[in-house]
């Protein structure tokens, strides 16, 4: 039996997930790590973390799965979007990753917009300037580390660093890429005219590829510390949303990936490199050859929940919490939640924005805060779902992370989106997803279509029920919401 390696270097962890040459689920080994916030606003961690994650993962899997490492004949990549790597010429990293939370950067956004043009801006990569990208980062070190730039030779992605330690080679995927902003999203490469505009050295930036396509092989050094065959190809892979999105199948026009995780992504394929006019939604290049596709993503989804259990019942388990939702009708009796507990990026690119409980009365209890929470979360999933909508026709909805595996809550995003919800079976999808590029890209499979046919499995299917009618109504209530209390945010969110 061969098998197909993915390996996912998140935020908080490294997951390396086995699958056999039928796409099956074979085995999985995590290794935790942290990331510093030095500052306000700040959000850094040593790359170093990822790699020694990486070795102590893959370890993990072959031990769990009985697996000889020697089996193993196809690498995919995935992990956190648009932090920044800086190297010197000799490959020497230059000071701790910029992570995709990190929010120093908004003077740089500014800076982008006034050298390119916003609209341009959009035109070309498909998304406004926003300060979790990675273009605005290097400017930051431009402008506030200027010896650490004068030094640098190479910037890289998280999970790309883990593939210079794996094949020496310095590369990206097209997804990944196209997360930078640096990107012409309908050429599949990076844009002269923005990193010109940026004054980037182009040098700086590696070579893209598609990922299904080979990036490397794995170097005598890698095998060493992890027991694969020197030799064995490292495919391009993708970034964490895009992986997951092949992880459940989410690989044609028309069916979404809904990931309900701390954050909330909405990710919907395009066979042309669509944009949203006001950059409302993310633009980016999918995993998938000739495949694009548009994301929308709000902070606090599972987040806000966790937020309500330790706040207000720190002894209540998330399905007690549940049962109690369940008592409440649909619509919490008048009670809405705002769920910017973090700000937000879709459909409000706000970081002040706030989180907010509208329409308390005497008669409302924590059941109806716990229902009007899942509720709310599910309103601002379904803000994403209709721009969605308006780029083209939505479907079915496949649904992971931790919130997909409580049965109220699908059945409310399905009421409040109004389309069936199809939960996946597996709790790890980027990895799955960056192993399924390595089958295809292998000849396993003759494309990803063919690939989640037959290794992305359904649990149950959930359709929307009576109380749809209901949703439609207080949706319009929580939409206006944020406008009329834009202002006050703001104010409440200026220091003293």
């Amino acid at each position: 039996m061969k098998y197909f390696l993915g390996i996912d270097s998140s935020t908080t962890a490294t997951k390396a997930l086995l699958i056999d040459e039928v796409g099956t689920v074979v085995s999985v080994g995590r290794s935790h790590y942290s990331f510093e916030t030095p500052h306000p606003l700040w959000s850094e961690q040593s790359p170093d973390l990822w790699w020694d994650g990486a070795v102590s993962a893959i370890g993990s899997a072959f031990g769990a799965g009985g697996i000889s490492p020697s089996d193993v004949v196809g690498i995919g990549l995935t992990g956190q979007m648009h932090g920044l790597v800086m190297l010197d010429g000799d490959g020497n990293v230059l000071r701790d990753a910029i992570l995709w939370n990190d929010q120093r950067t908004q003077a740089e956004c500014d800076e982008i917009r006034d050298r390119v043009g916003r609209n341009r801006l959009i035109q070309i990569t498909g998304n406004d300037a926003l300060t979790g990208f990675t273009a605005p980062k290097i400017l930051w070190v431009r402008n506030h580390e200027p010896d650490v730039y004068d030094q640098t030779r190479h910037v890289l992605l998280p999970k790309d660093f883990v593939r210079l330690r794996l094949t020496g080679e310095y590369a990206t995927d097209k997804a990944g890429g196209s997360g930078t902003i640096l990107f012409d999203l309908a050429a599949r490469d990076w844009s002269d005219e923005v990193v010109g505009a940026l004054g980037i050295d182009h040098s700086w930036l590696p070579k893209t590829f598609e990922g299904s396509a080979v990036t490397g092989g794995v170097s005598a050094e890698a095998s060493q510390a992890t027991g694969i065959p020197a030799g064995v190809p490292v495919f391009g892979g993708a970034g964490d949303q895009a992986a997951n999105a092949v992880g459940v199948g989410a690989v044609v026009p028309g069916l979404l990936a809904m990931s309900i995780g701390t954050s909330g992504v909405v990710f919907g394929s395009t066979d042309h490199p669509a944009v949203e006019p006001e950059g409302r939604l993310h633009a980016f290049c999918h995993a998938v050859p000739d495949m694009w596709h548009l994301m929308g993503v709000m902070l606090s989804a599972a987040g806000s929940y966790k937020w309500l259990r330790e706040a207000l019942a720190p002894h209540a388990s998330f399905a007690e919490l549940d049962q109690l939702a369940s008592t409440v009708e649909a619509g919490s009796e008048g009670l809405i939640f705002l769920p910017y507990l973090s700000g937000e990026r879709t459909p409000h690119p706000d970081p002040l924005a706030r989180g907010a409980f509208v329409g308390l009365t005497v008669r409302h209890t924590l059941a109806h805060m716990a229902r009007a929470v899942l509720e709310g979360v599910a309103f601002g999933l379904r803000d994403s779902v209709d721009l969605m909508r308006e780029a083209g026709a939505v479907g079915e909805i496949r649904a992971s992370g931790g919130g997909s595996s409580s049965p109220l809550w699908v059945q409310i995003i399905s009421d409040v989106s109004g389309v069936p919800i199809s939960v996946v079976g597996t709790s790890e999808g980027a990895a799955h997803g960056a192993a399924m590029l390595a089958a295809v890209g292998a000849g396993a499979f003759s494309d990803c279509a063919q690939a989640a046919a037959g290794a992305v499995k359904i649990d149950r299917v959930v359709e929307p029920s009576a109380d749809q009618s209901t949703y439609e109504g207080a949706h319009g209530t929580f939409k206006s919401l944020y406008p009329a209390l834009k202002d006050s945010f703001h104010t409440l969110a200026e220091p003293g």
